[in-house]
């Protein structure tokens, strides 16, 4: 048990974690240009992820002043709609919404209700807070509370973001867990002082060899089992 021992309280990220942002992007996208091809698909999420991954490392930089998650969701779909020649008003508006639609991983839910017994659970993400509203609906994420960076105008991994979690959560970073599926979110909650768990999920950050997370798994399940034992 070493590691998560006298934890208090789980941290989840939850775009790619909780909820498959891949795969469910790549559905929208196709529902929003009917008749496309994989190939095409997959260029057009290509497109939003670049577009996503770029303007969040601006804002991190100092080289763009603030900006949410639902305005860069915008941007990205607007981007496809460009390279795609989607002139439909309702489409791409729609297409910008597609992060609130995101399908929850099959152990997701359940997980959070079965530690939640135990502990109290939040969810921390670069998403929105009315993405996150949402989301947790629709996917049947029952956390006790939901963290947008936006509160702290910044993205993970900016280190204000984790501050939040561990203030909300009202307790030493020692005793708050941060699970993720992005090595490069763990490795941040870690300089934040806080115990690290990564689960392994399809298109996710893989830890390296030099990363010293507390704990590894490739489900959800081994999670729950630990941490419900403690």
């Amino acid at each position: 048990m070493a590691g998560i021992r006298d934890i208090e309280a789980v941290v989840f990220d939850v775009l790619g974690t909780l909820v498959d942002e891949p795969g469910g992007l790549r559905a929208e996208i196709r529902a929003a240009l009917p008749g496309s091809g994989d190939a095409r698909v997959d260029e057009s999420l290509a497109l939003w992820q670049r577009h996503s991954e770029r303007e969040q490392r601006r804002i991190l930089e100092g080289r763009r002043v603030y900006a949410g998650s639902d305005v860069i969701d915008a941007e990205a779909a607007q981007l496809v709609a460009d390279h795609a020649g989607l002139a439909e008003p309702a489409a791409v508006a729609r297409l910008a919404t597609a992060s609130r639609r995101l399908p929850p991983w099959d152990d997701s839910a359940a997980a959070l209700d079965r530690i939640a017994v135990r502990l109290p659970v939040l969810g921390l993400s670069n998403a929105g807070r009315t993405t996150l509203l949402r989301l947790g609906a629709q996917a049947g994420l029952r956390w006790r509370q939901a963290l947008s960076a936006e509160s702290v105008r910044a993205y993970k991994p900016a280190p204000e973001v984790y501050r939040l979690a561990v203030d909300t959560a009202g307790c030493p970073p020692e005793r708050v867990l941060m699970v993720a599926a992005h090595a490069w979110d763990l490795r941040a909650a870690r300089a934040s002082g806080m115990r690290t768990a990564y689960v392994r999920r399809p298109g996710g950050d893989p830890p390296v060899g030099t990363d010293a997370f507390d704990r590894r798994y490739d489900e959800l399940d081994g999670l729950v089992a630990e941490l419900t034992a403690l």
